[in-house]
């Protein structure tokens, strides 16, 4: 695995994996340090095509007592996807429960391959992707935004509709090979009747 423990919490500046989501999320957040921290993974791989947090994060974040969290195996991701197929005139893509963004990863490389890099445009594309962890979430805003994808990551329960925050993830260019933005929306309600949330919390009830 090449991004093992010891890798990533290295590559975040961290000794202790618990201090990895807040970590990750602080680095998305900054524009600055972000194109950096995306520099540095992909000097370890380029390889776009599956969600490199899974086993990380499976054995150091997941919360499977608590929240019931696992992960789909990425066998699993490809043939859903394959089952899922896009119909060439929709461009829009949705997803509850995302975890750090495995199934997401294949659509998007779907997406990616089925087009050539002339006609390829990322901001054809939205994604919306909805998760409830509080550790999942800055793991999928990295591998939306290194990804150069459009979108939304909503943090939230998505049946109940109360939500956390909102981050956009914008790549406002025609090049498949730019990061994107991550922007933390305010609460404010327009956002609330765009994603249809009730309310904004600061936590989830148990």
């Amino acid at each position: 695995m090449q991004f093992d423990v010891k890798t990533v919490n290295k590559l975040l500046g961290i000794e202790e994996s618990y201090k990895a989501p807040e970590k990750m999320l602080q680095l998305m957040l900054d524009d600055q340090q972000r194109p950096g921290l995306f520099k540095q993974f992909l000097a370890v791989s380029t390889d776009l095509k599956f969600d490199w947090f899974h086993e990380y994060f499976e054995d150091e974040q997941a919360e499977r007592k608590s929240k019931k969290q696992d992960f789909t195996p990425d066998s699993v991701a490809t043939l859903l996807n394959r089952l899922t197929a896009r119909q060439s005139n929709d461009n829009a893509y949705y997803e509850v429960a995302a975890g750090t963004g495995g199934i997401l990863i294949k659509h998007w490389w779907n997406d990616l391959t089925h087009n050539s890099i002339f006609t390829y445009d990322p901001r054809s594309c939205w994604y919306q992707a909805e998760e409830m962890s509080d550790r999942a979430i800055p793991f999928l805003l990295f591998n939306m935004a290194i990804r150069g994808m459009n979108g939304v990551a909503i943090h939230c329960d998505s049946l109940s509709r109360r939500a956390k925050d909102v981050y956009f993830i914008r790549n406002d260019s025609n090049n498949y090979l730019a990061y994107s933005e991550v922007i933390k929306c305010p609460h404010h309600e327009l956002f609330k009747r765009e994603f249809d949330i009730t309310e904004w919390v600061d936590r989830f009830d148990d």
